[in-house]
């Protein structure tokens, strides 16, 4: 198969790009446009792959992805190109409309342009991925979990341009016929994840010896999913997912901030032992505008329809995330001097 991933230089998209070329020998073309948190070097053990392509664009210009579908010709997409960082979202919400809204529905169109011009045979096969996220949901209490079918509420910008797109993929599906497929996911982790989400940033800053922020009491609670365990689950969608339908994948690994962070702070105490206990350097600092409490994924449908399951426990995963971050400091040097030095993000201005 030949798969068009967008966003493949980011956090998922290129464990998604490594997954699809290392381990399924599929072809993969890789669509990037190379914002802040873009990083080529996360795509290092397949970027001289002859199975393996890069193109340099912005799926919101129309002509530029009408000329790569049809130099590339896939046979699927993987739309994972996104603004996705809550905080930043709060800050500057027109990038998030721009990329997350403008960009799918462009995409969206060059693809039906595209699928309607394939034979038969090969329109039978055809499949958008659309990849979203849980927080298109809102909060949830503290006993219920997130379905398929559970009524979007978003809280933040990011969230409510993300839900846009989701509504638009479904409305391509079911006006145009166009085989879109759209998943949901929880909190993802795991090694090349740019260092302002908060498993990164307190990885970083405990190796350093800096503070530890938490939002809040720290009572936030997120479901976290290994981003591997994530790009598997979307390959599945490929082959075995149904066009129309949304699917949920989530860790089944709920833990409060607080809970993160200090366990962060054990696991590089011991794989880098020195002077004092890490969790002094837990700080408690005001929350984020709009927070929402919980997430928690129902992933039965994915299990069930898909036969996927997440294979890493979160301690085990968040142990081998602390162990590549420690091993791999020029990846994460670069973007922790040059792009985002670890301040905060998505305060409000104080209003007169």
């Amino acid at each position: 198969m030949r798969i068009l991933v967008t966003g493949g230089a980011g956090f998922i998209g290129s464990a998604v790009c490594r997954r699809l070329v290392l381990q399924t020998g599929a072809a993969v073309i890789n669509i990037d446009k190379l914002t802040y948190a873009a990083n080529l070097a996360s795509l290092a053990s397949i970027e001289q792959l002859e199975t393996y392509a890069f193109l340099q664009s912005d799926i919101c210009h129309r002509a530029a992805m009408d000329l790569a579908f049809a130099d590339y010709e896939p046979d699927a997409i993987i739309h994972l190109a996104a603004e996705s960082h809550v905080d930043r979202s709060i800050n500057g919400p027109d990038a998030f409309v721009n990329t997350n809204v403008v960009g799918t529905y462009t995409l969206l169109e060059t693809a039906r342009a595209y699928y309607e011009r394939l034979p038969a045979s090969r329109r039978k096969h055809f499949r958008f991925i659309h990849v979203s996220t849980d927080e298109v949901y809102g909060s949830l209490g503290p006993d219920d979990l997130f379905r398929e079918d559970t009524p979007y509420r978003p809280s933040s910008p990011y969230s409510a341009s993300k839900a846009a797109a989701d509504h638009l993929a479904l409305a391509w599906f079911r006006t145009y016929g166009l085989p879109v497929i759209v998943s949901n996911c929880s909190n993802n982790y795991g090694p090349y994840q740019f260092p302002e989400k908060l498993i990164p940033l307190t990885i970083l800053n405990a190796i350093d010896r800096k503070p530890l922020p938490v939002y809040g009491d720290g009572r936030n609670i997120r479901d976290w999913l290994h981003v591997d365990d994530h790009a598997a689950g979307l390959i599945r969608l490929l082959h075995e997912g149904r066009p129309g339908e949304k699917y949920n994948f989530g860790g089944d690994a709920q833990r409060s901030n607080l809970e993160v962070v200090t366990r962060i702070c054990d696991v590089v105490d011991r794989l880098s032992p020195g002077a004092g206990c890490r969790r002094s350097l837990i700080t408690f600092v005001p929350d984020r505008p709009g927070h929402d409490a919980r997430y928690a994924i129902d992933a039965s449908k994915a299990h069930r329809e898909l036969g996927w399951k997440p294979i890493r426990t979160f301690e085990h995963g968040l142990f081998e995330t602390v162990g590549w971050y420690l091993k791999n400091r020029a990846w994460w040097e670069r973007a922790r001097s040059g792009v985002y030095d670890g301040s905060r993000l998505g305060l409000l201005a104080a209003q007169n």
